[in-house]
């Protein structure tokens, strides 16, 4: 019998599979909607299919859970079988190009009956796909592209994804070596990158083994206790960082390797990394920041920033709830919120053009606030509040989805581009800059539109958008997504050399979704953001000022 996750796999293969066909898009999104939802379950799947508790489970109706069961006990469907004689497996791998999309390669299939990435590759730079309508010669350049992308993406991983393959490979371990007696992540997961192409361990233990039993791509450096420190040091990384390291240990008189700090053949003690980083005169430099950007020589002068991290999280902005394409309901979203610790919870919703979401018409917009203030007023003397807010579209011509007097009765105001990515540059940060000039905006969501392994931001000038943000006032998202974290770590300094206020924001759309405002404090770590620069560190009676001010500007 097939697991949740085998289950929820086959469920989107279905979805797939249906857009392929030409299926209306509401039939796919339905079967995507289930088996996101249901791999958010953590009962046994066999467990909720024995209570009959399948369609208590939000976008599973009746005939999606008569094929959850089927899916669970045979490993297949009816519906799923017919849908695979149509089109080979392949042509699911040609769907997955960037920009290219159900419909075409759909098309792509029928017509020069490719199925495989290579077969389309080469179709594409014989100029095979211009001879057929609705293709051409932009298409194939704009594939090309694609599948380069997807190439260097190979073999890599979300942030998210990475950490449970190595808790899985350090278990075990554990489980195979009781001898060992410490095993740490290492390379360029604990470095907080947003990409893990490296899986690695640094482990020491006690007694010997003939052989670690581990998935194969892991790599597991041992080390006894003396050296760990070394060994840890340098199966972090990154390179650049280590090579500066170790010339400002030669300049010092002194050999730094992963077996340790030396001086002259003799060993210099070093209990942790803490030892090595003040043998050589710097202050402890985080492994976020070891990408030799310069935290060498603000080591040396004793200026690294003291970063953020995830005690500082006061409250979290942007998330959506079910009145657009969010999971829960806002009452029990909040509740999670506070339940987590958190003082404010800030809802933004999909704007009115946003109906591929469920954006917000006005008189639903007035319902939710509504409900807002019914809830604030339950919360009333609990030191918690839900703040009003909208994630809204900006449109072509850089303007926002609601006219002033809707956006006036908000509290925050997050501005996010979902639409024309192939803008020209110009115009992408004319659009942008004009959005951020608007007195309604708060944050500029997802900064820009990137999807990691997936889809490269547009184009843009991100000086000119960044300057526009510090002039204006306007906070700059940090999105914690681990398929997004974007604004990328490399603009965070610039960032905060031009005055910005940064807000890490889960973009959550489930109550598990909360917890992944964790990557963005890793992300904004990597930046060197500290705590005094982000929105959401800031107490409830703090940001509730803030938004008050910012309301100001409105009237």
């Amino acid at each position: 019998m097939l697991d949740t996750t085998a289950v929820s796999h086959l469920l989107m293969e279905i979805g797939q599979r249906m857009e392929l066909a030409g299926e209306l898009p509401f039939k796919a999104r339905a079967y995507y909607t289930a088996a996101e939802n249901l791999m958010a379950i953590t009962t046994p799947l066999s467990e909720l299919i024995a209570k009959g508790k399948l369609r208590d489970i939000p976008g599973v109706g009746e005939a999606i859970a008569e094929k959850i069961i089927k899916l669970h006990k045979t490993g297949t469907h009816p519906t799923l079988e017919f849908l695979r004689e149509q089109f080979p497996a392949g042509v699911l791998e040609i769907m997955r190009v960037p920009g290219l999309g159900p419909k075409k390669a759909a098309v792509i299939y029928n017509e020069l009956k490719i199925t495989s990435l290579l077969e389309l590759e080469e179709a594409c730079k014989a100029g095979r796909l211009k001879e057929y309508k609705g293709l051409g010669a932009k298409l194939e350049i704009k594939i090309l592209q694609g599948i380069e992308f997807m190439r260097k993406a190979s073999g890599q991983r979300f942030i998210d994804a990475a950490q449970e393959h190595l808790q899985l490979a350090r278990r075990s371990l554990q489980e195979a070596h009781p001898e060992i007696e410490r095993i740490e992540f290492a390379g360029s997961f604990r470095r907080g990158c947003e990409v893990v192409d490296d899986p690695s361990l640094v482990v020491f233990s006690t007694g010997p083994f003939q052989k670690l039993d581990v998935p194969g791509d892991v790599a597991v450096h041992v080390s006894d206790r003396n050296h760990f420190a070394a060994t840890w040091l340098f199966a972090t990384g990154s390179k650049a960082h280590l090579n500066g390291l170790c010339a400002l240990a030669s300049s010092r008189g002194m050999t730094l390797n992963a077996r340790g700090l030396s001086r002259e053949d003799v060993e210099i003690a070093c209990n942790d990394e803490r030892d090595i980083y003040a043998a050589l005169g710097l202050t402890f430099i985080e492994p976020e920041l070891r990408e030799r950007r310069g935290e060498i020589e603000l080591a040396q002068k004793g200026l690294l920033p003291k970063l953020v991290n995830d005690a500082d999280i006061r409250g979290i902005l942007h998330s959506h709830t079910d009145f657009s394409d969010g999971k829960q309901p806002l009452a029990r979203m909040a509740e999670a919120v506070r339940e987590r610790g958190y003082q404010y919870y800030g809802v933004a919703d999909h704007s009115q053009s946003a109906g591929y979401a469920f954006g917000l018409k006005e008189e639903r917009v007035i319902a939710q606030q509504q409900l807002a203030d019914r809830l604030n007023a339950e919360y009333s003397g609990k030191h918690f509040r839900i703040f009003k807010g909208i994630e809204s579209d900006i449109l072509d011509d850089g303007s926002l989805d609601y006219p002033d007097r809707v956006l006036n009765n908000f509290d925050f105001v997050v501005a996010s581009v979902h639409s024309r990515f192939n803008l020209d540059k110009q115009a992408q940060t004319q659009r942008l800059i004009k959005a951020v000039s608007d007195p309604h905006t708060t944050i500029l969501g997802h900064p820009t539109g990137r999807l990691l392994l997936r889809r490269e931001g547009y184009a843009m000038d991100m000086e000119e958008v960044l300057k526009a943000c510090a002039k204006h006032g306007v906070v700059v998202e940090i999105n914690a997504h681990p398929y997004r974290l974007d604004l990328d770590w490399r603009w965070h300094s610039r960032a905060l050399e031009l005055g910005c206020m940064l807000s890490i924001n889960p973009d959550a759309h489930a109550i598990g979704e909360i917890d992944l405002v964790h990557w963005g404090v890793i992300a904004a770590r990597k930046g060197g953001v500290p705590a005094e620069r982000v929105l959401n560190c800031m107490d409830l009676d703090a940001i509730t000022k803030y938004f008050e001010e910012r309301k100001k500007r409105k009237l």
